[in-house]
């Protein structure tokens, strides 16, 4: 046994042209043989030297790669960015006859690089992010602004503990009620559907209508039978609902 591991261990180490011609010598000997027993060796044999010799061309392929790879320069590495980002949803807005102005505080902000506060306006959105201060990052995305506002004109201020975010107003003199049109839209839908100033009986209706409009079928059918109801007593002269 242990002379028959010597020989697998010295046969693993051929070179590979040593290998190609005993790969050869195995063919030849194969197509002679006409003993079963001695073709089944043969054939187990050639398969082994085929595999070492499909090892060795992919080890010394390998190897290329690898000393190709070395002489290569080293790959300059990004650093890595610590923290995370923050979204700002805490602000403070105001106006003037030209300027729509959105105050964001954060503590500290006045320390960092001027750089590190950048603002991108499009006529009717702006992007602030605030990169580094504290370890984090702060972002803040308002999109679909009440009017259009003109990018040449728009800025940013840094103020003590303060970012002041400048939209110059495409038309001035005029008033905003809302920053954004989204805020406007939440604001109506908030409103009564009807006005109580006029007949009651009138905002009465209107309200069953919005609640019959946006019922399920249970309230819809509670609200005809209410109405059925209310119509045959006001035939028979009693009024009461």
């Amino acid at each position: 046994i242990s002379a028959d591991c010597r020989n697998r261990g010295s046969f693993h180490r051929r070179s590979g042209w040593k290998l190609q011609k005993d790969l050869e010598e195995v063919k030849v000997l194969l197509e002679k043989a006409t003993r079963k027993r001695v073709r089944d060796a043969l054939t187990t044999e050639k398969s082994k030297i085929e595999t070492e010799i499909k090892n060795k061309v992919q080890q010394k392929s390998q190897r290329k790669a690898e000393l190709v790879d070395s002489e290569k320069p080293a790959a300059v590495v990004a650093p890595i960015t610590t923290g995370y980002t923050v979204k700002i949803s805490n602000y403070g807005w105001d106006q003037s006859d030209k300027f729509v102005k959105i105050y964001i505080t954060l503590t500290g902000v006045h320390q960092i690089p001027t750089e590190n506060v950048q603002v991108h306006f499009t006529e009717r959105s702006f992007d602030l992010l605030v990169k580094n201060l504290n370890g984090k990052s702060y972002s803040m995305i308002v999109n679909n602004l009440l009017k259009p506002i003109s990018v040449e004109g728009s800025s940013k201020k840094v103020k003590t503990d303060t970012v002041l975010i400048l939209c110059r107003k495409k038309a001035e003199n005029t008033r905003w009620d809302y920053l954004t049109q989204v805020e406007k839209e939440c604001k109506e839908k908030e409103k009564p559907s009807y006005d109580t100033e006029t007949d009651p009986s009138e905002g009465l209706m209107n309200v069953l209508k919005k609640i019959y409009e946006d019922g399920d079928d249970d309230m819809k059918r509670t609200i005809n039978k209410a109405w059925v109801e209310s119509r045959e007593k006001q035939a028979k002269g009693d009024t009461e609902f």
